[in-house]
């Protein structure tokens, strides 16, 4: 005889555990437009909030799969899951696919337990900043810049300038204030685990093997594996996707009264993808 129980949603059955997962990817950035969505705390917390809300969960599951970013983006997201954990008393289990670096593992340190893949790129615990110079470029073509300011330090790291070593020194002290929050971040989510090395908080990135064994990470495996071992086989794992309005994502375009701000959009997404692509090609990917 068959139970009525088992023409139920899994979320209602007794007998099955739910698994809400939350898929975080990209390159962390601040803003984003109707041409392009970036990995921030605007786009996260919806989808975090409707993965905790689940009261029979648990834990929540996390995907983390980003090179990195904006600290200030990262470290949002950290915050918001770890307080969501704790409100909602649920276990925070998060999963690095190709690569968790930099901003990436800040949010992946927001996990009870991280696991990757043996293949997994984690770790880059340092800050960066570049740019360009184009000093030459102008004074081969001909072009005159003409810059006026008010404050001494209003034209500070100008690319159309020759490089400032006091701007140099203090963009590096910047540096230095972001590098120690991000230290201290990871030190007090991993604790004990860690082990020591000179090179741990250099910026040098590993892959997830000599990460478990520095004790950035706390095993290997997948999601579906993993959940299957501590939740049994009948576990469900429910994706937290996205909402849709009511008819669907809503295509790109451009009317007569958006020409303008619909061109400065495609300009900006295209700085966009190429400071998306230099931050994954970092690590080979």
């Amino acid at each position: 005889m068959v139970s009525l129980n088992s023409f139920l949603p899994a979320r209602y059955r007794k007998d099955v555990t739910v698994i809400p997962v939350v898929r975080l990817h990209g390159a962390i950035m601040a803003g984003g437009s109707q041409f392009r969505s970036n990995l921030n705390i605007a786009q996260a917390a919806p989808l975090l909030a409707r993965a905790f809300a689940d009261k029979r969960a648990p834990a929540v599951a996390i995907m983390v799969n980003s090179p990195g970013g904006s600290p200030v983006q990262s470290r949002l997201i950290y915050k918001r899951i770890r307080d969501l954990a704790a409100e909602k008393n649920k276990k925070v289990l998060v999963f690095v696919e190709d690569v968790a670096a930099s901003g990436g593992y800040m949010i992946a340190c927001a996990g009870d337990e991280i696991i990757a893949d043996p293949s997994s790129v984690v770790g880059s615990i340092g800050v960066i900043s570049a740019g360009f110079g184009f000093t030459g470029l102008i004074d081969k073509i001909g072009v005159e810049r003409r810059v006026y300011t008010a404050g001494e330090n209003k034209s500070l790291l100008d690319p159309f300038q020759p490089e400032n070593p006091d701007d140099i020194a203090y963009l590096k002290e910047l540096q230095l204030d972001i590098h120690k929050v991000f230290i201290d971040l990871v030190k007090d989510s991993r604790g004990s685990r860690l082990k020591e090395d000179p090179a741990l908080f250099t910026g040098r990135f590993w892959t997830a093997i000599r990460g478990m064994d520095l004790g950035l990470i706390d095993g290997l495996g997948d999601l579906r594996s993993t959940l299957r071992d501590r939740y049994g086989d009948k576990v469900k794992m429910r994706l937290i996707a996205p909402q849709r309005g009511m008819f669907g994502r809503r295509s790109p375009g451009v009317s007569a009264g958006m020409a303008a701000e619909a061109l400065a959009g495609i300009g900006e997404a295209g700085l966009n993808a190429l400071d998306e692509r230099a931050l994954w090609s970092r690590y080979g990917l």
